[in-house]
């Protein structure tokens, strides 16, 4: 699409309004389906939680191959090219409110920075949804986040990890730091039956960096108890990675199970989910892994639907999993531990009452997740942030 080429059947799109009463109209500028990343799913399902609420919501999606025809989508963004810029912060303006996804990597510049002369042509409040929080990051990093925060009229994170690590670790407004969960879709309350081998799950994006290799360590103990319980990996493998090295992480762990012995215990599922079939796929899972090898994540969109599905999780201790387990919901371990891994496993499936108990407290968890009651939460910052506007004008 032709970012340009756009704007004139835009003309006539109505006129932003200070202070307003009525329910806000909500601009997103994220990547976006048919985009396949976590952050594109992020975004489509805040804006469905939006219109749950009865907003009106525009999305300028970050150009990323085919073009998308959901009418919800009024341009794209090209990076690197400063008339596009210019034009999404105008497409952008003509909502009430702004929400920016941010994540390194998605804009144009260095760092992302070209987000930065986006937001700053904004002439409505702008709320910044930072979904990573670097613990190091470098001075470029570090300087463009502290931009935005400073550009912006507020700064959303999703844990209270995030939420310190921002305050303390750089200069920033706190005032202007407010904390919202990720979202999920809540399973129905009809649970999907588990039977045959119990299956251990693991889905996302693959990539390095994901601890899957643990996980195939394990198994030679955990595949010879009753029922001889399997490992599926689900995901795709990452864009980046398959542009630079193909399928070839992907075959090394094949390679690691084979060497193993649990070739027959291992399985890889590349297709793509949509999300009704990767929410029955993760409710017939007797586990959830999160074996991840960062300690720096402080925000997982796959703990969440995790919980929100219902199932016990066992997770290496990144931010996240040891903000929403440790009462209960998951069993955390240190990183770099196989043996620990192969302990909790072990227990939750050796252990019904432990395991019933684990799925329990996700089950209590999860409403609070839901999408309607995150897109609540945006929508009530979104109208604070247009009232306070107009006081000022």
């Amino acid at each position: 699409m032709n970012f340009l080429s756009v704007l004139p059947s835009l003309k006539s799109s109505p006129v932003p309004h200070q202070g307003i009463s009525r329910v806000p109209t909500v601009g997103i500028l994220s990547t976006y389906p048919p985009t396949r990343c976590g952050l594109a799913t992020f975004s489509a399902a805040l804006s469905d939680g939006l219109r749950a609420n009865g907003a009106s919501v525009s999305v300028v999606r970050i150009a990323d191959g085919p073009p998308s025809d959901d009418v919800g989508v009024i341009g794209e963004l090209v990076n690197g090219v400063p008339a596009s810029v210019a034009a999404a912060a105008g497409l952008l303006n003509q909502s009430d409110v702004v929400v920016v996804q941010h994540e390194y990597g998605i804009f144009g510049g260095a760092d992302g920075d070209e987000v930065i002369d986006i937001i700053r042509g904004l002439r409505v409040p702008s709320i910044v949804v930072a979904h990573t929080v670097l613990k190091d990051p470098t001075p470029r990093q570090r300087w463009v986040l502290e931009t935005i925060a400073a550009e912006a009229d507020q700064v959303v994170v999703m844990t209270t990890a995030a939420h310190v690590r921002l305050c303390e670790g750089y200069d920033v407004d706190r005032r202007k730091i407010a904390t919202i969960p990720h979202g999920a879709t809540v399973a129905d309350k009809a649970q999907v039956k588990r039977s045959g081998r119990p299956t251990l799950l693991t889905w996302g994006l693959l990539g390095p960096g994901k601890g899957i290799e643990r996980v195939i360590d394990a198994m030679d103990s955990l595949s010879e108890l009753p029922g001889s319980p399997r490992y599926l990996v689900a995901g795709r493998t990452h864009p980046k990675v398959l542009a630079a090295d193909g399928d070839g992480y992907r075959d090394e762990l094949r390679e690691r199970a084979r060497s193993r012995g649990v070739a027959a215990s291992v399985t890889f599922d590349g297709t793509y989910h949509d999300a009704a079939a990767l929410g029955a796929m993760v409710q017939s899972a007797a586990v959830v892994v999160l074996p991840y090898d960062s300690t720096d994540q402080v925000t997982s969109g796959v703990l969440v639907d995790a919980i929100a599905n219902g199932r016990p999780v066992v997770a290496t201790a990144f931010p996240h999993a040891a903000e929403l387990l440790s009462d209960g919901t998951g069993i955390v371990v240190p990183h770099n531990d196989t043996e620990a891994l192969r302990s909790a496993l072990h227990a939750v499936l050796t252990q019904p009452r432990l395991a019933g108990h684990m799925a329990a407290r996700a089950r209590l968890l999860a409403p609070t997740m839901a999408w309607p009651v995150v897109g609540g939460d945006y929508l009530v910052l979104a109208q604070r942030l247009c009232a306070k506007r107009s006081a000022l004008v």
